[in-house]
């Protein structure tokens, strides 16, 4: 639902993927900061729901600002947030000439996306996401290929 062109009820998931690319892409020093870069986005979200979608990313605030803080999915070691989405979300990849379409389970596609265009791919011409599909638009069936081995290597 849309109130005063803001997403209201959006998915817990994709909230905190953001959350997630917000704080590892910029410098945040406070829950407001943080709740007024989500604005930004059109993601409106009280106190109550930043703070607790802080811990449970278990995000730490330092010097530099809130980072993660234990690693994530039991990983020994901190990922990066488009490996983290990939081992997170990704069901299938299904590839098509120059097209890649990647599978999640419903309410993945968002963060997903997300976490890949922030990784910023060569390969990769644009992303359309929906609710369990993303679509990965690359220049030619080469670049196609050649990104997801990339991806599937993320998966080993």
């Amino acid at each position: 639902m849309h109130i005063y062109g803001l997403r209201m009820g959006t998915g817990k998931k994709f909230r905190q993927g953001q959350i997630l690319r917000l704080v590892s892409a910029e410098h945040i020093d406070s829950q407001d900061d943080l709740r007024r870069r989500l604005a930004h986005q059109r993601l409106r979200v009280t106190q109550a729901t930043l703070s607790r979608d802080i811990h449970e990313l278990k995000l730490v605030k330092t010097d530099d600002g809130y980072k993660p803080g234990a690693p994530l999915a039991e990983e020994s070691v901190s990922l990066p947030p488009f490996t983290r989405a990939v081992r997170e979300f990704l069901v299938d990849i299904r590839p098509a000439e120059n097209l890649l379409v990647l599978k999640t389970p419903p309410g993945g596609a968002q963060p997903l996306a997300a976490a890949l265009d922030s990784a910023k791919f060569g390969e990769v011409a644009g992303t359309i996401a929906g609710d369990d599909t993303v679509l990965i638009v690359t220049p030619k069936r080469k670049a196609r290929e050649a990104l997801q081995s990339r991806i599937e290597e993320l998966l080993k």
